[in-house]
């Protein structure tokens, strides 16, 4: 182990605090659209996100030495720099976990950083290179990439269940659901796990306790992997109602596609070191799926022709007329 100022073990403690607030703001990404449907009761789909998040961790080092290596002049900076990154990120993460906000914890720590670094060494101690390709371009390319794999991937499942029995095809898509919600847990490990241990490693290195460009220590990556791990299982309950209903109405087909969508760009994202946000990529697929449901992906209000005719309060009051009408309807 290595030594520790007290300041050192307070950046590493609150890192991992940052990352138990990740997995319970982030347990929606993988579980939203698979309780959301029927495929998994929440209990169960919790506790399988929590332990594919752990086993993510440990996949890959990649984002992490991007954060560490990378994104700032490690030179330049103290413990203290990233402490005060910390804690915006920490804030901004409870803030819209409150309110029920599917924002990026990623965008939040990346930010914190930059930010903090900008005041404490200048403009100059950020690689603007990296920052462009490996966190701004991801952070915009993500979404609509995952949605357009997912539309796509939507009208081919739905092409593929045309010949099948309704209920043998949701059934047969519900057990691929809970496969590729396996996949979205394990990508977000590999990801949003590996940003607090390149945190960690970076605080670590500012610090003087291990050397300039080490990968992160073993005992980094299992903290971290259990802090998100444990995070997701305390689950964020707010957020799963916004991302699996909220957005569009999904069915198994669409579930299926969004998540194994979202799990591609995640894990291939990963691989490269791109430090983008889980949230938007799986915010994005379920919209894609949405859209790739012919004449149904859309809002409910947008379908009916009342509602864009007359608005949606003087909607309701006709529908409730005839509903009404039919009731009392002689028999």
């Amino acid at each position: 182990m290595e030594n520790f100022s007290l300041i050192l073990a307070i950046v590493v403690v609150t890192a991992l605090a940052f990352d138990f607030t990740n997995g319970f703001h982030d347990t929606a990404n993988a579980m939203a659209t698979t309780i959301s449907t029927g495929a998994l009761k929440p209990k169960v789909a919790v506790a399988m996100s929590a332990t594919l998040n752990l086993v993510g961790a440990f996949l890959s080092v990649e984002v992490a030495n991007t954060i560490s290596k990378g994104l700032v002049d490690e030179s330049g900076i103290r413990p203290e720099v990233i402490f005060a990154a910390l804690v915006g990120a920490i804030l901004w993460n409870l803030v819209t976990w409150l309110v029920g906000l599917p924002s990026s914890s990623s965008h939040a720590l990346m930010g914190g950083l930059i930010g903090a670094t900008i005041a404490s060494a200048g403009t100059g101690a950020v690689h603007g290179d990296v920052l462009v390709t490996k966190v701004l371009l991801p952070a915009l390319a993500a979404p609509v990439v995952a949605g357009v794999a997912a539309l796509l991937a939507t009208r081919f499942s739905y092409a593929l269940s045309k010949n099948a029995g309704g209920k043998a095809a949701d059934k047969g898509f519900r057990v691929g659901q809970i496969a590729s919600a396996g996949l979205v847990s394990l990508a977000h490990g590999t990801n949003d796990a590996q940003k607090t241990m390149g945190i960690i490693t970076l605080a670590l290195i500012a610090g003087g306790s291990i050397a300039p460009d080490s990968d992160p220590p073993t005992w980094v990556i299992l903290s971290a992997g259990l802090a998100i791990a444990m995070g997701t299982y305390i689950g964020g309950w707010r957020i799963i109602r916004t991302m699996g209903k909220g957005l569009t109405d999904l069915q198994p087909q669409q579930g299926f596609a969004a998540q194994t969508s979202a799990a591609a760009v995640i894990l291939a994202s990963s691989h490269i070191g791109f430090s983008l946000s889980t949230t938007h990529a799986v915010s994005g697929s379920v919209m894609g799926a949405g859209l790739g449901r012919r004449g149904r992906g859309r809002p409910l209000v947008d379908r009916d022709p009342d509602v864009r005719r007359l608005g949606p309060h003087a909607a309701g009051r006709r529908a409730g007329r005839r509903a009404r009408r039919v009731r009392d309807r002689p028999r």
